[in-house]
């Protein structure tokens, strides 16, 4: 979008096409319910924009074209912070976060503090010839993969994905179950994202995880040990498919309608921090990629996380992506 010099690529504009939905605050205040952050359990990472991969519904607009990238003041400012307020997980994201020049650097120090790394990862990357040996290196240092997959078919995953995506997302899925990731009592966790190819929102979870079990061994002889499912936020590229096709309204009212206060109980925003490529501090990554930022000093600015605790959390009418049906968050359904 960036590239094209599209308008929707400004996150103001988007937000001013979304301001036609309901205030997602008042469906809270309606519910008796508050939004406030608690003590970071996550530190979200998001090392840059760069991504071997272009796909339609992504919301951080990343690409091969993209350069924005995580410096080392940030880097080692998060790096002491996790350290410092001994934040249990850390969380890394993109783009494809492994194009990061530092990427096994900060894996092998935040793993050496006893911090449990998830990567995520589009597994396509692991099929590019220089990251062949990526896969054993995240084993060896008990990585957590956290592999997006729309579909365990074709057809719907290189629609959203591009022409032979499944293909290599099969391969690098082989190459994680042949070092363990996936299999029982392995300890090596494998966990795949769908979202929805289209507008309609995502099936129960725990219902579509016993299929995607059954029929990625079935078709295609590939274990996984979990399923997370999430909603197409209203943003970015998703955003731009609905209002070349005229579905904005449609699909804002769907989320609106769909709105269930027991999924905002789990929303991710409670206990994570997501950190930009800039170091700027937001209270989730969907907020991030429309510049909601928290008040306050960026990352290597900033102190400690105790002036973080209890804020009221940005909301805009995206938000309603996230507790739509059994709710939506990078750790999968909420409610």
């Amino acid at each position: 979008m960036r590239g094209r010099r599209l308008p929707l690529a400004d996150p103001e504009t988007q937000l001013a096409r979304l301001d036609t939905a309901p205030s997602f605050a008042g469906a809270l205040q309606a519910a008796g319910l508050t939004l406030r952050a608690g003590r970071p359990r996550v530190l979200q990472l998001n090392l840059g924009k760069l991504c071997n991969q272009a796909c339609r519904h992504c919301h951080v607009d990343a690409g091969p074209d993209r350069r924005e990238t995580m410096q080392d003041p940030v880097l080692e400012a998060a790096l002491q912070l996790v350290e410092r307020e001994r934040i249990p997980m850390v969380d890394l994201t993109g783009g494809a976060p492994e194009l990061h020049p530092r990427f096994r650097e900060l894996v092998t120090r935040l793993t050496a503090l006893g911090v449990q790394v998830l990567d995520r990862c589009n597994l396509t990357i692991l099929r590019v010839p220089r990251f062949r040996e990526l896969p054993a290196f995240l084993a060896a240092h008990r990585v957590e993969v956290v592999a997006s997959l729309p579909w365990y078919a074709a057809a719907r995953t290189d629609a959203q994905r591009g022409e032979g995506v499944f293909s290599e997302s099969l391969e690098a899925l082989r190459v994680l179950n042949a070092l363990g990731y996936g299999m029982p009592d392995s300890g090596l966790t494998l966990t795949l994202v769908t979202n929805p190819v289209g507008t309609y929102l995502s099936p129960p979870q725990a219902a579509l995880e016993r299929d995607w079990h059954r029929e990625l061994w079935r078709l295609h002889g590939v274990r996984f040990t979990r399923l997370f499912t999430i909603q197409n936020m209203p943003i970015a590229r998703f955003l731009e498919h609905l209002e070349a096709t005229g579905q904005t309204a449609a699909y804002l009212d769907r989320l609106v309608r769909a709105f269930n206060p027991a999924a905002a109980a789990g929303l991710m925003c409670r206990d994570t921090l997501s950190v930009g490529w800039d170091g700027r501090l937001y209270d989730c990554d969907f907020n991030q990629m429309l510049a909601l930022e928290i008040d306050g000093p960026s990352l290597p600015e900033r102190s400690g996380l105790d002036a973080l605790e209890g804020r009221a959390i940005r909301t805009a009418p995206h938000c309603f992506g996230c507790t739509a049906g059994g709710g939506s968050s990078c750790g999968g359904a909420t409610a």
